[in-house]
């Protein structure tokens, strides 16, 4: 759906991004992680068509720098900086932006469902908190029903309450089939949301890992990696997390932070709640193990 071939941007002396290959399918979601001014933003401003490169960047098969108008149609971008005008409504806002991308919008509720936004079409933007705010600007990246989803540290400014909720909803569109690649800089939203991790520092690509295996190396500790149906995943998170746990989504199952004295505890709390394990990994800084469950049993 994405591929970068040898991507580089200069500003003047100053090389943002390096020589930066990647290829990301259909489906897969990939989270960009390194320092500030590690060139993250900047290589999604490329793949965006909105800076000239050198190099290839083809989006949905086409190339973003001389196609760059269908490329884009393929993407909906959520930005870090949101610029809505704060006196339109909320559903006017959603109007405008779909006649902005030449679409026909029906019913605005539609549109706003799918963000859990319904009620709020008559409150001007400027009345919303910073989580609905996201919430309308993901609404909006949506319209026409892109392919490819692409975020740039876009829970930077909320609150811990906003986030959850943001990032739950971001990893129910992840789970549907999109791909997505965002920029981020917390390790549970990397964990919640991405397949794939590809950390950049000056401007390269200097790894790309999986998630699970991303999140262990960063937290320092061990990290179950529990793969479950996707049926029973939210009531397992839940289940876990009344018991103590650090317990989150990801594209194929539950992360779970575990001490050494408490690596089997998850096991228990889901078979007393009737939760079926089918698979998992135990993860730390330096390795992973997959486990068949029949095999410990």
């Amino acid at each position: 759906m994405i591929t970068i071939s040898h991507l580089t941007k200069r500003f003047g002396r100053a090389v943002a991004v390096d020589d930066a290959s990647l290829r990301i399918d259909a489906g897969d979601s990939v989270a960009l992680w390194g320092a500030n001014g590690a060139g993250k933003s900047t290589l999604i401003r490329c793949v965006l068509g909105l800076l000239r490169y050198s190099g290839v960047v083809n989006v949905g098969g086409h190339d973003v720098a001389r196609r760059g108008k269908p490329a884009r149609m393929c993407i909906g971008y959520v930005p870090q900086e949101l610029g809505f005008y704060d006196d339109l409504r909320v559903a006017e806002a959603v109007r405008f932006f779909a006649a902005l991308k030449g679409l026909r919008v029906p019913s605005t509720d539609s549109v706003l469902a799918t963000v859990g936004l319904v009620g709020h079409d008559h409150k001007r933007i400027r009345e919303l908190s910073g989580g609905m705010k996201q919430r309308l600007a993901l609404a909006i990246a949506m319209l026409g029903d892109p392919p490819v989803l692409v975020l740039d540290e876009v829970t930077a400014s909320l609150d811990a309450c906003g986030r959850s909720e943001f990032v739950s909803l971001l990893a129910r569109l992840s789970g549907s089939g999109r791909t997505m690649l965002f920029a981020s800089h917390r390790v549970e939203e990397v964990a919640s949301l991405a397949r794939r991790v590809v950390t950049m520092d000056r401007g390269r690509i200097t790894s790309v890992v999986p998630a699970a295996e991303f999140a262990a190396s960063a937290t320092g500790g061990a990290v179950l990696h529990l793969m479950l149906s996707p049926s029973v995943r939210e009531h397992a998170i839940l289940q876990l997390r009344a018991e103590g746990f650090a317990a989150s989504l990801n594209g194929v199952g539950v992360l779970v932070r575990v001490s050494p004295e408490r690596k089997a505890a998850p096991f228990r709390v889901l078979a007393d709640a009737r939760i079926r394990v089918d698979d998992f990994e135990m993860l730390s800084g330096d390795h992973a193990r997959t486990h068949s469950v029949e095999d410990q049993s």
